[in-house]
């Protein structure tokens, strides 16, 4: 799969939630290098077991995964020289420990999860090792019995102490009227006794300290001096002695460095399973059925990323058409429609659970490819369309019959005339290919296309009509709406406004002209279509009655005829002190003089209101919105280009 469409389909996201359900960092790594498969064996084998693990889980089980803590740095010593530490080969006799313990568990649950259970089996009996560690390490410290002479030194060590401890005390009474306190303590690993300043004398021996005050002085006493000079030899011999112990123990390790890494990996995927587990739980998650035949049947899916309880979704996809085309109207779902396909097939390739109802059966794709959003660039001077352009090339290139294609909102950002045009004719070649095709658009030429077209399918999103609210749920074989005429009518267009966009929308629709031109700018071409062959008759009883050499009151906005074209145009810009009007006839602007034109429709039967923004009339979206940002801030490189006045 792509980077583009695992980006564009959220799949980074699942992979960062799943990550938070692994307890150990081999699970965590594990998760990170998760990619859809095209294989089909493995995604079955992936998917059986994710459904056996979560199944164990919803039983009340719970796996008792080693934590790996501390193993990380192990492993990375092991084999360099470095000796281990007490706490070290405490993690590694608890790793061991909880090894034999998951060995056991999933012993039990070979019958129940045979799958699940089956990859214990690679791990290895760290018994041995483990027993060893114990023998010689206990609660983070070197038993005596670790070896034979640690034994004899340690028991020299008591010994030494307790003649120590005993002069010193004699010590503590017979001096007690010259000491600050009756207490011994350490200095420098010494032991010594707080003596009076001006007693200092009195109490022979070697200062080795002094209170911040300078009343006390530590001397350690001349009398006690050989005998810790006695002790720290002991001690020095009982260090060396746990030095080689844990240096022979470190040995022990690095022999069983092959059987630690290979368990630690088990426990790595353990992880990672119980994470997918776990995630499928929390999200109703099944195992869908998989196959080879382009068939998409998604029953009561959801997309997981939603923050609110989606609508179960229900899209079917295969068998006599491959091509789905969903309707609809915005924020109606569409688009969600179409990332929840995709997003649950990545899923599903990747061996996760999926929230959809059981039975829900998905194609196994060599590649997504997706066009879904705007990912123009201003700064790389990338319009809406030019990056939907861009995207199609590139999905073209690549493109094959175990590609699975998503197109969201066909035609948008160009003259919607060449834009269905070259969305059918990419579609058609999509299809051709043998690619499976999920698109979505507003126009009715591609719903009609897919309507009368072989192996294509119309849906649409459904959408209460009272309420203005749309249901996010997806009829199959219907081609929807767009409900911009119910949708003005609630919110308070007035009715004769709807009432004319109804006859305009019904005129293009019967497929009466150029329809690049009749959406281009509606009032222009819609009239000037409807009159077809016999324009002087009609145009000469609708025009207004009036001598050539009086000047009408125009607005910009008017409609105007102009005989010798026999074309309808608006004005775009009113006489100049010659009588030369500005006139745009689709996408052109002429000047003319104004006794050569005839008035036809007022700008007030055409726009609501003298506010109304003409610019969507004359101006083209591209340059609406470049214009709009070039209102809030300077853009280096960005211009606007104006078509000259004929």
């Amino acid at each position: 799969m792509r980077p583009h469409a695992l980006n564009k389909l959220e799949y980074n996201r699942v992979i960062d939630i799943l990550r938070t359900y692994a307890t150990t960092y081999l699970g965590r790594e594990q998760i990170e290098k998760l990619e859809p498969s095209d294989s089909m064996p493995v995604i079955a084998r992936k998917l059986a077991e994710a459904e056996e693990a979560r199944s164990l889980l919803a039983k009340g089980a719970s796996a008792p995964l080693p934590s790996l803590e501390g193993m990380e740095t192990i492993m990375a010593l092991l084999g360099t020289g470095y000796v281990l530490s007490e706490q070290d080969f405490g993690h590694l006799a608890q790793f061991a420990r909880s090894c034999e313990q998951l060995k056991q568990y999933m012993a039990s649950k070979k019958t129940e999860a045979p799958s699940v259970a089956s990859y214990v089996y690679a791990m290895h009996d760290l018994k041995p090792l483990r027993e060893q560690i114990e023998q010689c390490v206990d609660r983070g410290r070197i038993a005596d019995t670790a070896s034979g002479n640690l034994h004899k030194a340690r028991k020299k060590i008591r010994v030494a102490e307790e003649r120590l401890h005993k002069r010193l005390d004699g010590m503590l009474s017979r001096l007690s009227d010259i000491l600050q306190e009756r207490l011994v303590s350490q200095r420098n690993g010494r032991y010594v006794l707080p003596v009076k300043k001006e007693f200092r004398k009195r109490v022979p021996g070697t200062v080795l300290d002094e209170s911040a005050s300078g009343q006390t002085v530590f001397v350690e006493p001349s009398e006690v001096a050989g005998l810790q000079y006695e002790l720290s030899a002991l001690k020095s011999e009982e260090t060396r002695e746990e030095a080689l112990i844990l240096a022979q123990l470190t040995g022990a390790a690095e022999g069983y460095a092959h059987e630690l890494g290979i368990n630690m990996e088990t426990v790595g995927h353990y992880d990672c399973l119980f994470a997918k587990a776990k995630w499928g739980l929390a999200i109703g998650g099944i195992a869908p059925k998989v196959n080879e035949d382009r068939l998409i049947d998604l029953r009561e899916a959801r997309h997981p990323l939603l923050s609110a309880a989606p609508v179960p979704l229900n899209v079917m996809l295969g068998g006599d058409y491959r091509a789905l085309l969903i309707t609809g109207p915005n924020t109606g779902g569409k688009t969600v429609a179409l990332k929840t396909v995709g997003l649950l097939t990545l899923m599903a390739q990747s061996g996760l659970l999926i929230p959809a109802a059981e039975g829900s059966n998905l194609a196994i794709f060599r590649s997504i490819e997706v066009d879904i959003g705007d990912d123009q660039s201003l700064d790389a001077s990338l319009s809406t369309f030019s990056s939907h352009l861009r995207n199609v090339i590139d999905i073209l290139g690549h493109a094959g019959n175990k590609t699975l294609v998503l197109l969201d909102e066909l035609a948008t950002g160009t003259d919607p005339g060449e834009g269905v045009g070259l969305s059918i004719a990419v579609l058609e070649e999509l299809y051709r290919r043998g690619a499976a095709l999920m698109a979505t658009t507003h126009f009715n030429e591609i719903k009609e296309y897919a309507r009368v077209t072989p192996g294509f399918r119309n849906a649409r999103m459904a959408f209460d009509e009272e309420t203005l609210r749309p249901l996010y749920r997806l009829d199959m074989g219907e081609a929807g709406n767009s409900y911009a005429f119910v949708i003005a009518a609630k919110l308070g267009i007035p009715r004769q406004i709807v009432e004319r966009a109804r006859v305009i929308a019904e005129s293009i629709k019967a497929g009466n002209g150029d329809h690049a031109g009749q959406r281009a700018v509606i009032p222009v071409a819609q009239l000037e279509e409807a009159q077809p062959k016999k324009a002087n008759a009609q145009q000469a009883r609708h025009a207004v009655q009036q001598p050539a050499s009086v000047q009408p009151d125009w607005e910009v906005g008017d409609v105007v005829f102009v005989p010798h074209l026999k074309r309808t145009g608006v004005i775009y810009r009113l006489p100049d002190e010659r009588g030369n009007v500005t006139i745009q006839i689709q996408k052109e602007k002429i000047v003319i003089n104004h006794k050569r034109v005839r008035r036809y429709i007022e700008r007030k039967q055409l726009y609501p209101g003298q506010d109304y923004d003409m610019d969507i009339v004359f101006d083209t979206v591209e340059n609406r919105k470049k214009r709009k940002l070039m209102n809030k801030r300077h853009v280096d490189g960005l211009s606007i280009e104006s078509q000259p006045e004929k």
